[in-house]
């Protein structure tokens, strides 16, 4: 269903929003078959490459994958699922109704040894030429307190963009040694499956690592108005390329310049793959890392 006046006013105001179940039971049910035959194709892989981040414990014969990387251009469902009223009837009413994909990840945390991701902004990774940018998080499995759930600060659209970088480059994360990003006042978003998370571009989030028996795994898809240009430039796509990422409305070639505070994500972070790799160069940690749970 489309957002209410008061959802839309509280997303405004906090820079989230919990939908509890908005994912139709039918679409939830085949998203997990997806995903659970995307997961089986890592067996056998050696190391990470453009579809699959693994973590650290993977071994070829037991697959351990933490994020698919950029699923919707290797698996037809997963773009399916980005185009449709399903998830954009939730996110027009946030940005308008000329929407692009910027790109997409599904995290798993699996039971036991799922890895914690620190305190970031999407903002700092990817800046565009206004901030009219959200993700929407879709949980497959049930999400509480205890199995990792991402966590939101409320009103940290509103306010300064951290440093993100350690030991002179980029690292995709906030050292809480160096600044307060205020985690006390941060809110769990918790759910059933089928639940969406939906978080400003802006918006300080992380989440921590899961030690509960069960899973928890996250489709996230990253959307901006079609007039937010990225100042990176267009990631080595051509402009046909970029305008295909249209996903509901149409493209434009005047992108709209709004002030919004930015620091580029540059020199690069020395680890690329995946946040998880970025993070691994982040000087001071907030929370507690990979240790396997008996």
């Amino acid at each position: 269903m489309p957002l209410t006046q008061e959802q839309v006013e509280r997303f405004d105001e906090t820079g989230y929003l919990v939908l509890p179940g908005a994912l139709p039971a039918d679409l939830l049910e085949e998203l997990r078959r997806e995903a659970d035959l995307a997961v089986d194709g890592a067996r056998g892989l050696e190391a990470s490459d453009a579809r699959y981040d693994l973590e650290d414990s993977h071994r070829p014969d037991a697959p351990r994958v933490r994020r698919l990387k950029t699923p919707f251009e290797h698996w037809p469902f997963f773009d399916r699922l980005m185009r449709s009223p399903a998830v954009l009837d939730a996110v027009e009413p946030l940005l308008g109704p000329d929407i692009r994909i910027h790109n997409s990840k599904l995290n798993m945390k699996s039971a036991h040894f799922g890895a914690a991701v620190e305190w970031h902004q999407d903002w700092a990774f990817y800046p565009h030429t206004n901030d009219t940018g959200l993700a929407v998080g879709i949980y497959l499995d049930d999400v509480g307190e205890d199995n990792g759930p991402m966590m939101a600060v409320p009103g940290s659209h509103r306010g300064p963009v951290f440093d993100h970088h350690s030991r002179g480059a980029f690292c995709g994360g906030v050292d809480p040694g160096l600044h307060d990003v205020g985690h006390e006042r941060a809110v769990q978003m918790t759910g059933p499956a089928g639940t969406f998370t939906l978080h400003h571009v802006r918006a300080v989030h992380g989440s921590a690592l899961n030690r509960s028996n069960r899973p928890r795994r996250l489709l996230l898809y990253s959307y901006f108005a079609a007039d937010a240009w990225p100042l990176m430039g267009l990631e080595g796509a051509t402009l046909e390329e970029f305008d295909k990422r249209i996903c509901r409305g149409r493209p434009t070639l005047e992108p709209r310049l709004e002030p919004a505070p930015v620091r580029m994500p540059l020199p690069v972070a020395p680890k690329q793959g995946s946040i998880y790799e970025n993070q691994k160069t982040l000087t001071g940690r907030f929370f507690e890392q990979f240790e396997e749970v008996a």
